[in-house]
C-alpha cells in the first residue's frame, strides 16, 4: 500500500509542480450536469473552448469545427453554455429564464443520468 503524503509534504495551495499532468487525473467521473448539443446550429465560434477550464471541447482542426465534449475531463461547470453567444440570442418571453436543458439552446446542460450517453457524442 502506499504511504500518503502528510500536510508538510503537499504543496502549498496544491501548486501544480509538474506541467501537463492534468491528462493523467480523468475528473469527469464526479460531475453533476453534463453537456450536451442542443437544437439550435453551432456557429463554431470557438468561445466554448477559449473559455472551457478543463480543455473538454472536442474541435476538428482542419475544419475549425467544435465537433463535441470529452467526457472525461469534463466537470460539468456550464461555462461552455454560458459564454455561448447562439445561447444567448434564443427568443424567450419576456422575464422567462431558460432551464439549463432547455433544447432551444446550442450548448445545454443536463443532469447526469437524464438522457443516455449516446446523446452526449
Amino acid at each position: 500500500m502506499t504511504q500518503l503524503k502528510g500536510w508538510r509534504d503537499i504543496p502549498i495551495g496544491g501548486m501544480i509542480l509538474e506541467a501537463g499532468n492534468a491528462v493523467e487525473y480523468l475528473t469527469g467521473g464526479w460531475r453533476a450536469f453534463r453537456p450536451l448539443f442542443g437544437e439550435a446550429a453551432c456557429i463554431h465560434c470557438m468561445q466554448c473552448w477559449l473559455f472551457c477550464p478543463d480543455s473538454s471541447i472536442l474541435v476538428d482542426v482542419e475544419n475549425e469545427k467544435m465537433i463535441g465534449f470529452d467526457l472525461e475531463y469534463c466537470k460539468g461547470c456550464g461555462i461552455c453554455a454560458s459564454v455561448c453567444p447562439v445561447n444567448a440570442k434564443v427568443i424567450r418571453k419576456g422575464g422567462e429564464e431558460l432551464e439549463r436543458d432547455d433544447p432551444r439552446l446550442c450548448i445545454l446542460m443536463v443532469e447526469e443520468g437524464k438522457f443516455g450517453e449516446e446523446d452526449s457524442e
